[in-house]
């Protein structure tokens, strides 16, 4: 699969994956949608060739989260305060109860990512790992302490 990809294909592929994460990261389904459309425009603008549908979803998951990251660090998204907004319609009752969304929308951003490439992307630790260049235990650390928090803010067995 070593071609330039094709950006019409790949947008099929990922689309919802891009824009899952985003929200993830932004909270809001319109500013998910402009990273979504940022990152397949960095696509279309320097097209590239992906050793396989792998290494293709891997570097969209690493450019969206840090796009997303950099919007946060925005001055603009610093200043100014969204409206309340529960556009849960990206994940499906299959994903995720709107309370366990929600909480998780509320993790930090660390043990975002790592919830969401583990329990959404389906990604080993391993995986994950090498996606955000951390060491394996950090994940499963991560992983651990974000089951945590979400077990108190869910009124979940603290044990």
């Amino acid at each position: 699969m070593d071609d330039l990809c094709n950006i019409e294909d790949v947008f099929e592929r990922h689309f919802s994956m891009v824009y899952r994460l985003s929200y993830s990261y932004l909270g809001s389904a319109a500013d998910a949608e402009d990273a979504a459309q940022s990152v397949f425009m960095k696509l279309v603008r320097k097209p590239r060739a992906f050793k396989s549908q792998e290494h293709e979803k891997a570097w969209l998951i690493v450019c969206t989260s840090n796009h997303c990251k950099d919007v946060l660090k925005s001055a603009h998204r610093t200043r100014v305060v969204a409206l309340p907004e529960r556009d849960h319609m990206l994940f499906s009752t299959e994903d995720a109860s709107t309370d366990t969304m929600e909480a998780v929308l509320r993790l930090p951003s660390r043990l975002k990512d790592c919830v969401y490439l583990h329990y959404y992307e389906g990604y080993k630790t391993a995986e994950i790992a090498r996606l955000l260049g951390i060491p394996a235990s950090t994940v499963r650390n991560r992983l651990s302490d974000a089951r945590v928090l979400l077990r108190k803010e869910l009124g979940g067995d603290t044990a």
